[in-house]
């Protein structure tokens, strides 16, 4: 499982709340996170934590430019989910606690 610091820990729970994805490809889950070229700097933090994790992009669509931060199968598993777990998401933001557990529920995890 990933070390993070207290900082670093506050940080994901926050972005992930503010503006993460938990879904899936109806075969395996996945936790993304879609944001604006100008927060390139973010995702070299995030992939610093986490460099098992995968960043696409940029992207240009609808006159849009953004990066794609990405954790799936094996390490989404292994690193995210207990991580999460240990956070205060449910007493943090109740929609976004909800939106994981209906992943985690999903995918059987």
């Amino acid at each position: 499982m990933t070390e993070l610091n207290d900082f670093q820990r506050g940080l994901l729970l926050g972005i992930l709340i503010g503006e993460g994805h938990f879904g899936g490809d109806g075969k395996q889950p996945h936790v993304t996170l879609r944001m604006h070229t100008r927060h390139q700097r973010l995702f070299e933090t995030l992939l610093g934590m986490f460099p098992e994790s995968k960043l696409y992009g940029p992207y240009t669509h609808g006159g849009r430019s953004y990066f794609q931060w990405m954790m799936r199968g094996q390490t989404l598993r292994e690193s995210l989910i207990p991580l999460l777990d240990e956070l205060p998401l449910e007493q943090t933001d109740e929609h976004a606690y909800e939106r994981y557990q209906d992943m985690k529920r999903r995918y059987g995890l």
